[in-house]
């Protein structure tokens, strides 16, 4: 599981969820002028709230993250894990609302004096205002850009770079010395040196030697660090249609090459792929 991948929309939820399992341990109900020793039950002991609120708001929130974290996503019956999360979310913000509205149920069907019957409590209303936060947050997340951004700030890449950096001058750099004829380094115009001549021209080889090929021009592409705005597949370079791996939010990649297909990308794995919509990425 990558938490890199988790956006801002991820973050509410759990939040949200932090929020409703402290409200499940306060008041389910709420009594008007009831003395301070009277033990009201919490919202672990009603039954209904528990299941419909409680555990649905927690179970919607793991679903949620867990969905989120995963390179390739997981189905169930057909659904993704966070089209499950969303409905659980939806189902306790429903549920808490009813309880809130009559929180004693079809016990004040039986008529009599309701003047004394017992409000929503304090961890009801909190749970209310949890799981309408945990539902709000789960369907807006794919809607709004502001919740799609990494929960995690994207660290800065790696200085120097491992590709694109110029070496030194030395063996085998165009720039830099090239070792002449018997392991001797060339020294135009020094006599006693090998492959040395008085007087010589700088740039002629020793012992009429031909020069060797020139340097090919360098790529007009430049290997560059990159993140991507929202989670990304990556495709194998040979075209296949399945993807090998996932781009994650917050995770900083190096572009290689411009492919035909998109842009080639290496993971910090080292495993090489195509990511062929590349909009909106971060250069570094």
């Amino acid at each position: 599981m990558n938490i890199r991948s988790l956006t801002r929309g991820d973050g509410v939820v759990i939040g949200a969820a932090v929020l409703l399992f402290i409200a499940s341990f306060l008041d389910n109900y709420s009594y008007d002028n009831a003395p301070s020793s009277l033990d009201i039950p919490s919202l672990w002991s009603s039954g209904p709230v528990l299941l419909s609120v409680v555990l649905a708001g927690l179970i919607a929130a793991a679903l949620i993250v867990v969905a989120r974290g995963l390179p390739n996503p997981r189905k169930i019956a057909g659904l993704e894990l966070g089209a499950f999360g969303v409905a659980f979310a939806v189902f306790a913000a429903w549920s808490a609302l009813g309880n809130v509205v009559d929180p004693v149920g079809g016990l004040d069907n039986f008529g009599g004096d309701n003047s004394n019957a017992p409000s929503a409590g304090t961890g009801l209303i909190l749970a209310l205002i949890a799981t309408l936060v945990l539902a709000g947050a789960a369907v807006a997340t794919p809607l709004v850009p502001a919740l799609q951004a990494g929960l995690v700030p994207a660290p800065k890449p790696p200085t120097p770079q491992p590709y694109g950096a110029q070496p030194p001058a030395g063996y085998g750099y165009p720039g830099g010395p090239q070792p002449s004829a018997f392991g001797g380094q060339p020294q135009p115009g020094q006599p006693g040196q090998p492959g040395g001549q008085p007087g010589g021209q700088p740039g002629q080889s020793p012992f009429g030697a031909q020069p060797g090929p020139a340097q090919p021009p360098a790529a007009d592409f430049s290997p560059f660090w990159f993140a991507v705005p929202v989670p990304r597949p990556l495709y194998a370079e040979d075209g296949a249609p399945m993807p090998i791996a996932e781009l994650a939010p917050g995770t900083w990649y190096l572009a290689v090459e411009q492919g035909a297909q998109g842009l080639v990308a290496q993971t910090q794995d080292g495993r090489r792929g195509v990511l062929r919509d590349a909009s909106g990425i971060q250069r570094g």
